[in-house]
């Protein structure tokens, strides 16, 4: 029998490739030879071998960075002429589309359908939009009788991006479009459990881009090359997207050079369901809201609330829909529910369901699969618990993996009391066809975003960011140019000398 592309690639799977830093346009290694590994969380083996960047690799890519910037050509290009470098960036990135998704999905375990069918496109989309965006936005003039005054955006500098593992390019290119497309150079550090599609990027970007423009520096954070990018004084901004006790370091590392910072961080998000929800969409989003990409999700609706008169109806339901997720190798397209990204985060999250059966109900999952096929990789049960307390720690903490925490709610005011009880305010979601309850409440959850009978849904032209531990500054269309761009006024004289 014919074999198809995807079961000749599910039973090879490559173990030598080399990772290396992408800097002045070069792949380089590490300047002291240092690597470290990167794992299949499938397979628990290694797959990759990857540059570890210290302070001279950092030094290398911020010099690369800040003479593009200083003396190259990129900040002083038009719109259109950057523009048209960054479609063909864009497409560079269509063109091996199949390959960097095999990537994604073999460094961190992200089922391949959504690498192929939701991680992929976005990176070209980012790429794509932020290189249209500058040409079609407005700046502000503001005439008067003897003078005119107008704004100019000026590109910032060099800036860091750190992206987290759980969208390791998608993320990676949120950041990197805006910064590229406003005319600032830029350092990607890319998560070193997930380092190897920023390398792909890298090399792409230097067969299309100026030399230094765009730079990849693998490593770690603490004490490494991280820190060093996020504390380096010919560095501008630094963006960053992680958990956020991370992000508190950073902020006290960027303190004191005062560069600007935009944190998008965790999340623990509210699922408030009302008893007049269309339930069939409610399940379904629900579903989506806490297993897509196994829960490693910051958006994830981790807490589920439910209103009291639908509470066992939903929870049967939720609890089929979640038992037909099929679990396994995420390079099969069939899979929706991969490993978690390494073995210490599996433990983390496993931790979290221990506590969480021993205080509530658990019903479903709780722990790692049973199946034999599954045993070498990073593996969590679907995991649906009720009953746990307010102050419950799987109540409070992110878990970041496939884990719903249930509690019943009684009307409205409840339900918000409920939703604002978090240190969190990243995201929410309210399902409910009563139209002035679902503007009452979207106003009324302290979260960055909101969505209302929908999950996931990204206009790339709106703010996207948290409030409270969650992050600092937004980023998107106007937002994302006021973050990467220096404003600048300018007033001239009408009347002469």
């Amino acid at each position: 029998m014919t074999q198809t592309a995807d079961q000749q690639r599910l039973e090879h799977r490559d173990f030598g490739r080399d990772v290396l830093h992408v800097i002045d346009g070069e792949a380089v290694p590490s300047a002291d030879g240092r690597t470290f590994e990167s794992v299949d969380p499938h397979t628990g083996r290694v797959w990759a071998r990857v540059a570890e960047g210290g302070a001279e690799d950092v030094r290398r890519a911020v010099a690369a960075a800040r003479r593009a910037f200083d003396e190259g050509p990129w900040p002083r290009m038009s719109a259109d002429e950057r523009g048209k470098l960054m479609h063909a960036l864009a497409d560079a990135v269509h063109d091996r589309r199949e390959e960097i998704a095999q990537a994604e999905t073999r460094d961190m375990g992200k089922p391949i359908t959504e690498s192929r069918t939701f991680d992929l496109p976005r990176v070209e989309r980012n790429l794509r939009f932020f290189a249209d965006w500058l040409r079609m936005s407005e700046a502000e003039v503001f005439p008067a009788t003897k003078h005119l005054t107008y704004s100019r955006y000026e590109p910032k500098g060099v800036v860091t991006a750190i992206s987290p593992w759980n969208f390791p390019l998608m993320l990676g290119s949120w950041k990197i479009a805006p910064a590229l497309a406003f005319g600032n150079t830029a350092i990607l550090k890319p998560a070193e459990q997930s380092p190897v599609t920023a390398t792909m990027l890298g090399e792409l970007a230097a067969e299309v881009l100026p030399p230094g423009v765009l730079n990849v520096v693998q490593g770690f954070g603490p004490d490494a090359a991280g820190e060093y990018l996020v504390a380096s004084p010919d560095v501008d901004l630094v963006t960053f997207t992680g958990e956020s006790t991370t992000g508190k370091a950073i902020m006290a590392n960027a303190a004191p050079t005062l560069k600007g910072l935009s944190l998008e961080l965790g999340g623990k998000s509210p699922n408030i369901v009302f008893a007049d929800a269309d339930l069939d969409l409610a399940v379904a989003g629900t579903l989506k809201g806490i297993f897509k990409n196994q829960g490693e999700v910051c958006l994830a609706g981790s807490r589920l609330l439910l209103e009291r008169p639908i509470y066992d109806e939903f929870m049967e339901r939720l609890i089929a829909g979640a038992k037909a997720l099929p679990i396994g190798d995420p390079l099969d397209p069939a899979t929706q529910i991969g490993p978690m990204v390494t073995a210490e985060h599996r433990d983390r999250v496993v931790g979290f369901l221990e506590s969480g059966t021993a205080d509530g109900a658990v019903r479903l999952g709780g722990g790692v699969p049973s199946d034999p096929a599954l045993a070498d990789g990073f593996y969590v049960e679907p995991t649906i618990i009720e009953g746990l307390p307010a102050d419950h720690r799987c109540v409070r903490d992110e878990i970041f993996g496939p884990a719903l925490v249930v509690s019943p709610f009684d009307g409205e005011a409840e339900a918000l009391e409920r939703a604002n009880d978090t240190p969190y305010g990243l995201a929410a979601m309210v399902w409910t066809t009563n139209l002035s309850r679902a503007h009452r409440v979207a106003a009324s959850v302290r979260a960055g975003l909101v969505w209302v009978n929908c999950f996931f849904v990204r206009d790339l032209r709106t703010p996207f960011g948290g409030a409270k531990l969650s992050g600092v500054g937004r980023e998107g269309g106007v937002h994302s140019r006021d973050f990467f761009t220096e404003a600048k006024t300018v007033t001239v004289e009408l009347d002469g000398m």
